[in-house]
């Protein structure tokens, strides 16, 4: 899991969008299997990511996809939400502009699903939840 938060916390609870991160190895069957999740709360100053590659579900739905390109794309997702400079020029933005481009509409193998919004106190939470709710299988 990597998490940039950029702020103090608080008590009341405050607005957070989120998308699950999702591969999609053939883009024309529309199969997905997710493989993260993305946060983001302006309140908080709170930009995080947590990701897991599950390579067998992957195998099942396509035997020849390169996982290895796949957990390199998902840790250069960690880096950018991170605003590590190692993410390249996206993740010297600010973090919500990394939020946008993270979320941004996609037609490659990892692409994001849909943006929700929720309310949280803390942001670390609410995406530790969502990844299990998300993402995680039940023997996780």
């Amino acid at each position: 899991m990597v998490a940039a938060p950029e702020g103090e916390g608080g008590d009341e609870r405050v607005p957070f969008a989120y998308a699950a991160i999702r591969v999609v190895p053939r883009v024309d069957r529309g199969e997905f299997v997710n493989a993260g999740v993305v946060l983001y709360s302006r309140p908080r100053r709170y930009l995080g990511v947590r990701t897991a590659l599950d390579a067998d579900r992957l195998r099942a739905l396509w035997p020849a996809l390169d996982t290895a390109a796949v957990e390199r794309q998902l840790r250069i997702l960690c880096l950018v939400a991170a605003g590590d400079p190692a993410g390249g020029q996206i993740a010297d933005l600010p973090a919500a502009e990394r939020f946008g481009w993270m979320t941004a509409p996609a037609s490659t193998v990892v692409q994001p699903g849909p943006v929700h919004a929720g309310l949280a106190r803390d942001p670390e939470a609410a995406l530790n939840d969502l990844f299990v709710a998300l993402v995680a299988l039940p023997n996780d």
